[in-house]
């Protein structure tokens, strides 16, 4: 099956899978592996927005939004080209891929044939599940089921080795200019670690919020984990959020690695997050996971 992904996590998915062969176009975004970027076909572009400040993100992208302009571009005529057969996208979020409508409407116009399925998780167990159906249209179904199993078995350790410790209260930072709470599938990760999420929207989505929010919630510790960014990114936002939250520990994670992008590598995420919640509990992460700022 011919497969093109139009979502980073998608693209992880499919790898997983162990379907890396049959995909055939990615996303400007997709970087991990590092070969889908540059092996494959990039079908969607975007603005590189290295180099502006959060405030500046935020600026630039409500004003697109307001204005009724897509922020990602799609090359349609070379997604067309590609001649897919399942096109893997999403409706959860305008801000981190093409909706779905938008990719029928292109393949619509073109008179492309391909099947599109719409992957859109609010929690962790929801994220799990998209794991299957990819399996399922993809004609994996075997390979998904035992993906999610040892999966789920990972979350069974690290739930087992953190049960009898006490759970600190945990703020999640997503955004700093200006600050956005912890949504989706985040408060499930902090759980899953070991810890007790405050000022949070479970399983709904992130919003836009108050330092005050953050600081009437007292949180005994505070992660940042700003979609779009690796450590390094989530590190210099981080150190915003220490000067707003002075005194309280302020660690910063692998966002795009291991919490804002919802495929297998969450796993790692409950894992990374576990270690800071709980030392000595669970294995270190490696190296260019997590970081303590203040």
């Amino acid at each position: 099956m011919r497969l093109v992904s139009l979502l980073p996590s998608a693209t992880e998915i499919v790898y997983a899978l162990g379907l890396g062969n049959d995909l055939v176009g990615v996303t400007f975004e997709c970087d991990e592996p590092p070969s889908a970027r540059t092996d494959k076909a990039v079908v969607v572009g975007g603005r590189d927005t290295r180099g502006m400040t959060p405030g500046e993100i935020d600026g630039y992208v409500k004003e697109q939004l307001a204005a009724g302009a897509d922020l990602y571009t799609l090359h349609a005529d070379a997604l067309a080209g590609l001649a897919p057969e399942l096109i893997l996208t999403q409706d959860l979020c305008r801000v981190c891929a093409l909706p779905s409508d938008h990719v029928e409407n292109a393949l619509d116009y073109l008179g492309c044939r391909a099947d599109v399925l719409s992957l859109d998780p609010y929690t962790l167990d929801e994220v799990l599940d998209t794991i299957v159906a990819v399996g399922d249209r993809t004609g994996v179904p075997d390979r998904a089921e035992r993906l999610v199993a040892d999966l789920r078995s990972r979350l069974a350790a690290v739930a087992s080795a953190v049960r009898d410790r006490p759970r600190p209260r945990v703020a999640v930072v997503e955004w700093v200019e200006p600050p956005f709470t912890a949504g989706h599938w985040v408060p499930d990760l902090v759980r899953a670690a070991g810890g007790e999420p405050v000022a949070a929207r479970p399983g709904a989505r992130s919003v836009e919020t108050t330092w005050q929010e953050f600081t009437d919630a007292a949180p005994d510790l505070v992660l940042v984990t700003p979609c779009g960014f690796h450590l390094d990114g989530a590190a210099g936002q981080a150190r915003i959020v220490a000067e707003r939250l002075p005194g309280v520990p302020v660690w910063a994670v692998d966002a795009d690695g291991l919490v804002v992008r919802p495929g297998p590598r969450l796993v790692d995420g409950v894992e990374a997050i576990a270690a800071i919640l709980h030392p000595g509990a669970v294995p270190e992460p490696p190296v260019g996971a997590i970081a303590r700022v203040a």
